[in-house]
């Protein structure tokens, strides 16, 4: 990174170009509506997360107002809202759901000593999905209730440096079990996930394809004890079973044992009944990875707070598509920088730092290692405590 050079172009020139052409390539990015390129769209809509601008014509006056500075930061195109809505609707969503999965892979490799809540040298992820409400006069394509839209993000995220490593976007009323249709499965992984996403026919993928998956039981669940193993029930563990499901349908989508795990969390005075596919981890382990879960609830917290996602400057599909990959883009980015730099501090101090001097002339990790912007005293709980990476 040269020290002459603002931030934002730094920040920027950590992205590989090579990479991003051959994403624009594959899905015909390399077009130039009214000389306006994918990769000045990537940096008007990264511009936008980053000092969080609220609209098109936000940001068509924050960039113009920069006037020559434009041009060093990496900007070829005119600035325009109207060019910029042109994009949004023309250039293909696949050439940043593409960009963002090649930083995906460079966060992971950096991330992939971080240690995790239980003692596991295997891949940890969480799934679940978030709702953004949505007006549905404005999109249509996206129903969720009778005068109500709304799109969903199922979400697969890492757990080791919490990192988003598969994204679906789809309408509000598209069912949280039918993500796992489009969930790419990695043999020797957990995959922790919530009781909605119970559904034996698609769990039994995960045990063809030798991933493990930790869910909780319903009540209503059909089943024959085959086997039980003694527990340390001052742990919270109240049974640990093998288990065969009885249920005439179930029993053959699922035709393999099970695992049953009873724990009570004796501090919220609640008792969990877990089901796995794995019978090698101890009992406790289980349940303890399915607490992790929660990392994937402080995610979508922690995105809708400090990312450009519950509001779109666009109303298309391609448009909302676009804007939720840049978003993840910036993030794993942000994520890469801090790694990469070394820093000590949160990804939401950093975002806060870069949101006032992306246009300084000075070198990153100066910028990102002086005195916090905002005493940490000041923060919220929550602010203090979300993805403090």
């Amino acid at each position: 990174m040269l020290e002459g050079q603002m931030l934002f172009s730094q920040l920027m020139g950590c992205l590989p170009r090579r990479e991003f052409n051959a994403c624009a390539i594959k899905y015909g990015g390399q077009r130039r509506p009214r000389g306006f390129t994918c990769r000045d769209q990537f940096l008007c809509l990264a511009f936008a997360q980053l000092t969080f601008r609220e609209s098109l014509r936000d940001i068509e006056t924050c960039l113009r107002a920069l006037g020559p500075k434009l041009y060093h930061a990496g900007f070829r195109g005119r600035i325009s809202r109207s060019t910029l809505a042109d994009a949004n609707r023309t250039h293909d969503w696949r050439i940043y759901a593409d960009f963002a999965q090649v930083l995906i892979g460079r966060a992971r490799r950096l991330y992939v000593d971080d240690p995790l809540a239980v003692e596991l040298k295997d891949t940890v992820y969480a799934l679940d999905s978030t709702t953004i409400d949505l007006c549905l006069s404005l999109f249509p394509w996206a129903p969720f209730r009778r005068r109500k839209g709304a799109v969903k993000l199922h979400t697969l995220l890492d757990l080791r440096g919490n990192i988003p490593c598969f994204v679906h976007v789809s309408h509000g009323k598209m069912h949280d079990v039918t993500a796992l249709d489009y969930l790419p499965l990695e043999a020797g992984a957990f995959y922790v996930m919530d009781r909605g996403y119970v559904d034996f026919a698609r769990l039994h993928r995960f045990t063809l394809a030798s991933a493990f998956f930790v869910t909780r039981g319903k009540r209503n669940l059909d089943c024959i004890r085959r086997k039980r193993r003694a527990v340390d029930k001052t742990t919270g563990l109240r049974s640990d079973q093998t288990i065969a499901l009885a249920g005439p349908k179930s029993s053959r989508l699922y035709p393999e044992p099970l695992r049953r795990i009873a724990f009570y969390d004796v501090e919220h005075k609640r008792r969990f009944v877990f089901l796995t596919n794995n019978f090698a981890l101890p009992a406790l382990t289980i349940a303890r990875l399915y607490k992790s879960r929660w990392q994937v609830e402080l995610f979508f917290k922690w995105i809708k707070q400090h990312l450009r996602i519950k509001s779109f400057y666009g109303t298309s599909v391609n448009a909302v598509k676009t804007q939720v990959w840049i978003a993840i883009s910036v993030y794993v980015l942000v994520a890469i920088v801090k790694k990469e730099l070394k820093l000590p501090r949160s990804l939401y101090e950093i975002l806060q730092i870069l949101s006032l001097t992306l246009f300084e002339k000075m070198p990153i990790l100066q910028a990102l290692s002086q005195t916090s912007v905002l005493n940490s005293e000041t923060q919220t709980p929550n602010q203090r405590t979300l993805f403090d990476l």
